[in-house]
Formats: structure tokens, C-alpha cells, sequence
């Protein structure tokens, strides 16, 4: 027996389920589920990008651009210091903080995290070849270690 049920986009989603023995860890249908994961962008995201905007207003960091034409798309640019920003989400980019591993479909989400890992790499050093300083900062330490993400920003722009 389940619980609740909340019709939402044409898809039911599960609360909570009574009998603990036919529970699925996901509270969504698979249809749902894969509509989630879609509509997950690589821009504006409130744990990452807009985190790090907060902070440098916060602390007067100036100089910075958004969406400035760089190979590998970086999420923040300091044109004049030549230093680049990424902001990798730790499911997206496999940091082993929280220890996420899908258990559905783990080979084909093994083989996407590792290709984003090997093009991080190349788009690492395919600007340090060209002069940039390249900085990248995982969601988590923007969660719990800001001030040493700005401290290591300002001692590269210095």
C-alpha cells in the first residue's frame, strides 16, 4: 500500500510509502524522474553560480563577467586578471562528498560523470596553454567553506 499520492504534470508522485518493504528510494515515477534530470541547466544554478555572485558582491569583488565567449564556457571571467571560474556541481563533475551514486542506470551515469571529468581536464589545459589561470570550486565548499573560495580568488586576482 502507498501513500499519498499529488497529481503533478499529468504524473503522480509518491510522498510516502506505508508498507516500507515496496518502497522505492525515488519519489518519482521513472517519466517524471527523467523530466526532473532534464530540465537541470548548466546556468544560473542557485547552489553554484548564483552562490558565487552573492559572494562577490558581498565581499566587492569587481571585474567579473558572465557568459563571456571562452572556450569551455566558464561561469565567471576576470578579463583583465585572465582568470577563469568554474562552478562544478559535485553530482555533475563525481566529487565524493556526499558519496551520490545512482543505482539505475549506474554504468551509463559512471561513463557521463567520467566524460565530464575528461573534458574539464582538456578545457583546463587548453587555457592554462593559452594564458589563463583556470579556478574551479565544487558546490559543496561554496556551501561550507565560502571564505576560502574568495580567499584563493583574491590572492590569484592580487
Amino acid at each position: 500500500m502507498r501513500g499519498k499520492c499529488y497529481r503533478e504534470s499529468g504524473h503522480y508522485l509518491i510522498s510516502k510509502c506505508v508498507a516500507r518493504k515496496n518502497c522505492s528510494m525515488d519519489v518519482f515515477t521513472k517519466k517524471v524522474r527523467s523530466e526532473v534530470m532534464r530540465s537541470v541547466r548548466s546556468k544560473g544554478n542557485k547552489s553554484t553560480e548564483l552562490r558565487l555572485i552573492y559572494l562577490f558582491r558581498a565581499n566587492h569583488i569587481t571585474g567579473w563577467r558572465r557568459n563571456y565567449p571562452l572556450l569551455g564556457s566558464p561561469d565567471f571571467v576576470f578579463p583583465r586578471g585572465r582568470v577563469v571560474v568554474f562552478t562544478d556541481g559535485c553530482f555533475w563533475h563525481g566529487h565524493p562528498c556526499r558519496n551520490i551514486k545512482p543505482k539505475a542506470n549506474h554504468h551509463y551515469w559512471q561513463l557521463k560523470i567520467d566524460r565530464n571529468r575528461q573534458r574539464d581536464k582538456a578545457i583546463r589545459r587548453k587555457l592554462s596553454n593559452k594564458g589563463w589561470r583556470v579556478l574551479r570550486f565544487w558546490e559543496c565548499h561554496l556551501a561550507q567553506k565560502p571564505n576560502a573560495c574568495i580567499n584563493k580568488i583574491c590572492r590569484v586576482l592580487a
